[in-house]
């Protein structure tokens, strides 16, 4: 089946699409998956797809290579696997994607390997819409395209009132990149750059329409999330935490992993801004003092 002819009509497609044989090695690669993935044909052929390349994983953050794979599901059920995941893009993010896998078989019936493909599910037109009105109202943070910390402190000034007034559920999230000034000493600012950039677009990707993250300053970011109760926002906050840790960048053909730190809290009646962002730093750096890469509540 993988003959010049249907390689061209492979190619034209807008979906991403990649073969793998029985040990889930690459076989072909097309080209809407390395504009969607950021990684060339020539790069990923004959590698395994868990081998630093997708890394696929769920809405909460858990790795599925070893353990729900769609592609194995496909081979091993001899059935259609379907889903929503995240990949890992080459430069770091995670990106949404729907992904369907199916068997392939040879003339006799045995399953030789699997297809994948995968279309992005990012909501590109609002997100672009979203940017050009922050940049207008100058509530952008340039390096990371995330609300900056005048917007992030006027949406938590917002909240707060729906708070006091209609005693609503708004929550916070204060997260710090681990040993980031490691990275800027090791590899320079710009590849420090690079992984805030790539933190950001992860964000980006994983946010409910009616949350915001943003830049706080530095390493440090803040999430606003809405309609949530103090369980229901430590599991938002261990989803971000876990689907960081789960991202890898590469720096001088060295693989560096990253995490963060949080504190999560609600914010209350007799709140202040700038009393709930302390708290919410004050938690953050209780997670610092008990090991990294962990949310501490409150």
């Amino acid at each position: 089946m993988q003959n010049d002819s249907y390689h061209n009509l492979f190619n034209h497609l807008y979906d991403g699409l990649y073969f793998v044989d029985r040990d889930r090695r690459i076989t072909f690669w097309n080209r809407a998956a390395e504009e969607i993935t950021g990684h060339r044909s020539e790069d990923v052929l004959h590698f395994r797809c868990r081998d630093n390349i997708l890394n696929h994983v769920d809405a909460q953050g858990n790795s599925l290579c070893l353990t729900a794979c769609p592609l194995t599901k496909a081979m091993e059920g001899d059935t259609i696997s379907e889903d929503e995941i995240f990949l890992h893009h080459k430069n770091g993010h995670r990106i949404p994607v729907s992904v369907r896998a199916i068997p392939l078989k040879d003339e006799e019936g045995r399953i030789t390997g699997a297809a994948e493909m995968f279309t992005e599910i990012t909501p590109k037109q609002a997100l672009e819409t979203r940017v050009r009105e922050l940049e207008k109202l100058a509530l952008l943070d340039g390096l990371t395209q995330l609300s900056n910390r005048r917007h992030l402190e006027m949406e938590l000034a917002a909240r707060l009132q729906e708070v006091q007034r209609y005693d609503l559920s708004v929550g916070i999230l204060f997260f710090d990149i681990d040993r980031f000034k490691r990275i800027n000493d090791t590899y320079g600012h710009e590849q420090g750059d690079h992984v805030l950039r790539g933190l950001a677009r992860t964000l980006l990707s994983i946010a409910r329409p009616f949350d915001v993250y943003g830049r706080y300053g530095g390493e440090e970011f803040v999430g606003i999330i809405r309609n949530v109760d103090l369980e229901g926002l430590e599991v938002v906050a261990e989803r971000v935490r876990k689907m960081v840790a789960h991202t890898s960048y590469r720096f001088d053909q060295k693989i560096e992993h990253v995490t963060v730190s949080v504190g999560a809290t609600l914010l209350r009646s007799d709140d202040t801004v700038p009393g709930a962002l302390e708290r919410a730093d004050h938690l953050m750096y209780q997670s610092k003092q008990d090991g990294r890469n962990r949310t501490t509540t409150g």
